[in-house]
C-alpha cells in the first residue's frame, strides 16, 4: 500500500505531502484544481516517462517521492532483494523520482540511483492505475491470464508448468554446449592425437631432462674426468709421499703420544676415520677413472633424445612432469570424445520425458482455464448488470498460441521452440505460462462482436467494465493500491451511486484511491481529501486539505449543488454520507 506521496513543484503543487489511510481514499475538488496531477506524481514514481512539462515555472526540478509498505508482496520484494535495493525481510519501499526542467530525470529506488525501465520493472504490480482513457494493467491483455490463474486458484498449476519449461530450456542449453565442445573438440581430435603420438614415442618421465643433461656432461668431458679423478686417486695412495701413506705415519705418531697422554686419545679415532673415508674415496676415484671413456654413439644418441624432450618442454613444459600431466590430460580428452554422444543422449532422453511431462501439464491447466474463463465471465458480465450495462456480454477468451511451421514431433525439435499438437496439423507453442493467451473481451450491446477492453469506444463503458472485472477479482489481483481516475466520466444518479459501492466493496480488499466528481461516490470514502486551488503572489497553486467531521459535509455539499451550498444540500449530504455508512462493512485486509 502507498502511505506517503510527497510532491514538489509539479505543475501547480508547490509542495505538499499526502498521507493516505486503509481502504478508500477519495480525491475531489473543482475542475482544474489540480487532482489529476496527483496521479500524474504517482505515474512517475511507478517509471511513467519524465515530461518536462511537469516542472512548475520558474523552478529547476521537479520531484516526488512514495513510500509504499509492501506487506506480503513476496514477489515485489524478491525483485527487489536480486537487485540489491532491499533486505530480506524489509517491508519499506521507497521510491523518487527527479525530473530537470531540462527534460532529463533520476530515480532512486530505496537511495540508489536506478534507470526509469528498472524503475518500472521493479514497481510492476505495486499500483493499478485506471481513467476513461487507460488501465495500465486491466486494458493490457498480456496481464489477463495471470488474471484468471488467479479468480481460478491456478497459481500453482502454472509455476509448476513454468518449473518444468524452465527446466527444459536448460537441459537445451546444456545439450547445445555439450554438442558445441564435442564440435569443437573432434575438429581438433587429429591435433591432439598428433600430440599424443609425439609424446608416447618418447615416452617421457618425470626428472628425465635433468639425467641427461648429467650424461651428456660426463661424455663430453669423459677423457678429461678419466685422467683427473686417477690421478688424484694416485695422490691418495701410490707411494711414500702419497697422502694416505703420510696420514698413517701421523696417526702412528699420535698413538705413540697418546701413551703418554690420554688426552690426544681422540685425536687418533679422529685420524683413523679420516683415513678409511679416503681409502674409499681413493677406491671410488680409481674405479670411476676405470670406468669412464669416450663413447660417441652413445652421446649422440643422449644428445639426440634430449633436443627432443626439450623440444616438446617447450610446448608443454618446462619440466618433464608437466610434460606427462599434458599427456594424461590429451588421453582423457580424447577418450571423452565418444562419451559426448552418450552424454547427449541422455540428456535429450531427459529433455523429452520432461518436455511430454510439462506438455500434460499444460494441457491440463488449459483445461482447467476454459471451465474457469466462463465463470469468470459470467461473474464480470453480473456486475455489469448492477452498472446499467445488463445486456453487455463478456467472453474470456482462452486460445492456443498457435506455430507457424510446425515441429515434427510432440514438444518440438531438439533445437527449437517447444510446441504442442492439438490435431489437425495444428499446434501451439508451449511457454511458461503454458499453451494459452488468454484476453477478457466485452460486447457493450446484443448484436455486436466482443472486443478488447482497450478498444472500447465509449469512455463510460470502459470506466464501468474495468470497475467490473476489479471488482471480481478484487480479492485475487495483484496491485496493492488501487486508483481510479474520474472513472464516473458519463455516468450519473443509480449508477453513480453503484459504482460508489463497487468502489467501496474493492476498498475491502485494497487500498483504493478514487478522483471523482460525484458526491455518490465520495461518500463512501473512508478518508475525504480536497484539492483547492487559490492565488498567492500572482500563482496558482494547489493544496490538498484532509477534511473531518464537518468538513467532509460541505464539500459533499458542494459536490451536490455546486459553489452555493444550502441548508437543503447540507441536508442531501448528511443523508447521503449516513446511507454510505450504514452500508460500510467491516474491511478485510488484502
Amino acid at each position: 500500500m502507498l502511505v506517503s506521496l510527497a510532491v514538489r513543484d509539479l505543475v501547480l503543487i508547490d509542495g505538499l505531502t499526502l498521507e493516505l489511510g486503509d481502504g478508500l481514499n477519495v480525491l475531489s475538488g473543482e475542475t482544474g484544481a489540480g487532482k489529476s496531477i496527483l496521479v500524474d506524481a504517482l505515474a512517475l514514481v511507478l517509471g511513467g516517462r519524465a515530461d518536462p512539462a511537469l516542472v512548475r515555472t520558474g523552478r529547476d526540478a521537479a520531484e516526488v517521492e512514495a513510500l509504499f509498505d509492501l506487506g506480503e508482496g513476496d514477489g515485489l520484494r524478491q525483485r527487489l532483494v536480486e537487485a540489491g535495493l532491499t533486505e530480506t525481510g524489509e517491508r519499506e519501499l521507497v521510491v523518487r523520482r527527479v525530473v530537470g526542467a531540462g527534460g532529463r530525470s533520476k530515480a532512486y529506488v530505496n537511495g540508489r540511483l536506478v534507470t526509469a525501465a528498472q524503475l518500472a520493472s521493479i514497481a510492476r504490480g505495486l499500483v493499478d492505475v485506471s481513467s476513461q482513457h487507460e488501465s495500465q494493467t486491466l486494458c493490457d491483455a498480456s496481464t489477463h491470464e495471470t488474471l484468471l490463474d488467479a479468480y481460478a486458484h491456478l497459481e500453482g498449476e502454472r509455476a509448476a508448468v513454468s518449473t518444468e519449461v524452465g527446466a527444459i530450456a536448460a537441459l537445451t542449453k546444456e545439450i547445445a554446449e555439450v554438442r558445441a565442445r564435442g564440435e569443437a573438440l573432434r575438429a581438433r581430435e587429429d591435433f591432439l592425437r598428433f600430440q599424443q603420438h609425439e609424446i608416447d614415442e618418447l615416452d617421457p618421465q618425470p626428472g628425465e631432462e635433468r639425467e641427461l643433461e648429467a650424461q651428456r656432461g660426463r661424455l663430453r668431458h669423459a677423457d678429461k674426468l678419466a685422467s683427473s679423478t686417477r690421478r688424484a686417486a694416485s695422490r691418495l695412495e701410490e707411494g711414500d709421499e702419497g697422502i694416505l701413506d703420510s696420514l698413517r705415519r701421523v696417526a702412528k705418531d699420535v698413538a705413540q703420544a697418546a701413551e703418554l697422554d690420554e688426552a690426544l686419545t681422540p685425536h687418533i679415532k679422529t685420524l683413523e676415520s679420516a683415513t678409511l673415508e679416503l681409502e674409499e674415496v681413493a677406491r671410488a676415484l680409481s674405479r670411476y677413472g676405470d670406468d669412464v671413456e669416450a663413447d660417441p654413439s652413445k652421446l649422440s644418441a643422449i644428445e639426440e633424445r634430449l633436443f627432443k624432450l626439450q623440444r616438446l618442454l617447450r610446448k608443454h613444459g618446462p619440466t618433464t612432469a608437466e610434460l606427462v600431466a599434458h599427456r594424461a590430460a590429451i588421453s582423457a580428452e580424447l577418450a571423452s570424445v565418444d562419451g559426448f554422444e552418450e552424454d547427449i543422449e541422455a540428456r535429450k532422453k531427459q529433455r523429452r520425458e520432461g518436455i511430454a511431462a510439462a506438455v500434460k501439464r499444460a494441457r491440463a491447466l488449459s483445461t482447467k482455464r476454459k471451465a474457469a474463463a466462463e465463470k469468470l465471465g459470467d461473474a464480470i458480465a453480473k456486475e455489469l448488470a448492477s452498472l446499467a450495462m445488463g445486456r453487455a456480454r463478456i467472453v474470456v477468451d482462452v486460445a492456443p498460441v498457435l506455430v507457424t511451421g510446425a515441429a515434427e514431433t510432440e514438444g518440438a525439435t531438439d533445437d527449437d521452440e517447444l510446441t504442442v499438437d492439438l490435431g489437425g496439423g495444428t499446434r501451439a507453442r508451449l511457454g511458461r505460462g503454458g499453451i494459452d493467451h488468454v484476453e477478457i473481451m466485452i460486447a457493450p450491446n446484443p448484436g455486436e462482436d466482443p472486443r478488447p477492453l482497450r478498444r472500447i469506444a465509449s469512455g463510460g463503458e470502459l470506466s464501468r467494465s474495468l470497475l467490473a472485472v476489479k471488482r471480481v477479482l478484487a480479492s485475487s489481483a495483484p496491485a496493492g493500491l488501487y486508483v481510479f481516475d474520474e472513472v464516473d466520466a458519463g455516468v450519473g444518479g443509480a449508477v453513480a451511486e453503484a459504482i460508489g459501492r463497487k468502489i467501496a466493496d474493492v476498498a475491502r480488499h485494497h487500498q483504493v484511491l478514487c478522483i471523482t466528481h460525484l458526491p455518490q461516490i465520495a461518500a463512501f470514502a473512508d478518508v475525504h481529501f480536497a484539492v483547492e486551488k487559490r492565488e498567492e503572489g500572482g500563482r496558482t497553486i494547489s493544496e490538498v486539505r484532509k477534511l473531518e467531521g464537518k468538513a467532509r459535509i460541505e464539500e459533499l455539499a458542494r459536490m451536490l449543488g455546486g459553489a452555493k451550498i444550502t441548508p437543503t444540500t447540507r441536508k442531501a449530504a448528511e443523508e447521503l454520507r449516513e446511507s454510505a455508512r450504514s452500508e460500510a462493512k467491516p474491511k478485510k485486509k488484502g
